[in-house]
């Protein structure tokens, strides 16, 4: 079992049901899902969409579905079907390593990282991140980086308000700025 995962069952969840005045167990939050997708532009070579393919692979564990364009955009030179950006959906013990490796690798070695920022959540209790580069990453080797990639994190959770879902990142070591 993750270290994350087992501060959430141990520690997370009886601070929270004090906390939010809750008496049901099953009524406090919890993390359901983490989406890691990145973009990438038509214009680029296709050794991008691979390499990121990879990095996605090596930061997940699992292989990324590849997003499709569903309408023609001539503006853009897109069609119908072309291949524009990768996603990979975490969920359970895969969600909790991600997010220890998240918390305690990457964003400490952000230069002149201060926390994240506190206008990611989306009003229902979901939050979104966005990370400029992919080398933050232990995972990623720096001499294999020969496009630049950023990425989205959406942590889905099950909180109803966008307070009760800081409160759960926050326990879960989330370091938001002041």
């Amino acid at each position: 079992m993750p270290d994350m995962k087992k501060k959430y069952e141990q520690e997370v969840v009886p601070a929270l049901k004090e906390k939010l005045g809750v008496s049901n167990i099953m009524e406090v939050p919890k993390l359901k899902k983490i989406v890691i997708s990145t973009g990438i532009s038509t214009k680029s070579e296709k050794d991008a969409f691979t390499e990121a393919k990879t990095h996605l692979t090596a930061l997940a564990g699992q292989a990324p579905v590849v997003c499709k364009a569903k309408k023609n955009v001539a503006n853009f030179k897109l069609r119908v079907g072309q291949p524009v950006g990768l996603m990979v959906t975490l969920r359970g013990e895969n969600m909790y390593r991600f997010l220890d490796r998240f918390v305690h690798n990457a964003l400490p070695r952000v230069r002149d990282f201060r926390g994240v920022p506190n206008r990611g959540f989306d009003g229902v209790g979901n939050y979104n991140l966005g990370v400029q580069d992919v080398s933050i990453f232990t995972e990623i080797d720096l001499e294999k980086i020969k496009y630049p990639l950023g990425l989205n994190i959406t942590m889905v959770t099950s909180a109803k308000t966008d307070a009760a879902a800081r409160e759960l990142l926050k326990m879960l070591e989330m370091p938001f700025e002041h």
